[in-house]
């Protein structure tokens, strides 16, 4: 099995030290390391260079979306390990992928800064048009300790077989950055391709390093590309929970400050989602019912964050 390791670079120099010391300790032999930079200021691609790795540049920050796919264009190896540059891994991370033996296959995502808290497991949509990393921010424990088939892997830490990607396409580029994972796994589920999920498989993440998770500019992204995804893969009778679930987002939005960048996020989301193609399906109005199934029974089990109690209380549950 050869691998080629994706690294999507904006800054972040010391953050990209500790990944690839922690690829080097990989019990799975990485082929090629590639760094795709997005114009870094602070000699991460030059430290990366150092260290053995191939550097493409970007030039500028043209977003997660493009780095990802201009390092697929430029890789020759069956599987594709696509991670971030704040993530560090446990020595077997991607051997535990490996053995799967899946499509595509992710791990348990901790905290870096404390792993005693989830990061990302996998990845879940709402009827409303809102993605949930399930157990984001819940202490881990026997919720998350069982494999399990997933049909969308958070692109933090994943690896692909490449005749995934030649089946559904590459990253939507028009996300730039955020969502557009999630995006890619709605196609895998109307492809009927599912991942896994390998609790055993473990690594650390910061999170939003570059800019922040409430940053105004990580908030006008998300705020469009949730458009983006409504757009792309939501019929009309998803109206009401859309209208639910994107109102209560910015309302969590002004509550942290970045209630003006949730706004023109929106505006710009209405105003280009016109120009995408997209085809909702019954394969994803069962998804859709499995997640909100799955986010309603985590979040019972756990401690109802009050984005989730309130958007199924006004959407009366579930889907029928």
């Amino acid at each position: 099995m050869t691998i080629t390791a994706i690294v999507p670079v904006w800054n972040g120099r010391d953050l990209l030290l500790r990944l690839l010391q922690s690829l080097e300790a990989q019990t799975q032999p990485v082929a090629e390391w590639l760094i795709v930079d997005n114009g870094s200021t602070d000699g991460a691609p030059e430290l990366a260079r150092d260290c053995g790795a191939r550097v493409i540049r970007m030039g500028r920050n043209m977003g997660f979306a493009a780095a990802v796919n201009r390092g697929i264009q430029a890789s020759l190896t069956e599987w594709i390990a696509v991670l971030n540059s704040d993530v560090e891994l446990a020595p077997d991370y991607l051997a535990q992928l490996c053995a799967a033996g899946a499509p595509f296959a992710t791990g348990k995502i901790l905290m870096a800064t404390d792993p005693e808290y989830i990061d990302a497991t996998f990845d879940v949509v709402s009827g409303g048009a809102v993605p949930w990393r399930v157990g984001n921010g819940r202490r881990d424990g026997p919720l998350f300790q069982s494999r399990r088939e997933i049909w969308s892997a958070p692109w933090t830490a994943v690896l692909l077989r490449r005749e995934v990607i030649e089946r559904v396409g590459m990253l939507n580029e028009a996300f730039e950055s955020y969502l557009e994972d999630v995006e890619f796994g709605l196609r895998c589920a109307a492809a009927q391709i599912s991942g896994i999920y390998v609790p055993e498989a473990v690594a650390w993440h910061r999170g939003s390093a570059a800019l922040g998770r409430w940053h105004p500019e990580t908030v006008r992204l998300m705020a469009r590309n949730q458009c983006y995804l409504a757009a792309l893969h939501y019929s009309r009778r998803y109206a009401w929970p859309i209208l639910v679930g994107q109102a209560l987002w910015g309302l969590l939005a002004a509550r942290r400050g970045a209630g003006l960048a949730w706004a023109r996020g929106k505006l710009e989301g209405i105003r280009n989602a016109w120009r995408l193609k997209g085809q909702s399906s019954r394969a994803l109005d069962a998804l859709i019912r499995e997640n909100e199934c799955l986010i309603y029974g985590v979040q019972s089990a756990t401690e109802f964050d009050l984005y989730w109690r309130l958007y199924f209380l006004l959407t009366r549950g579930r889907l029928a």
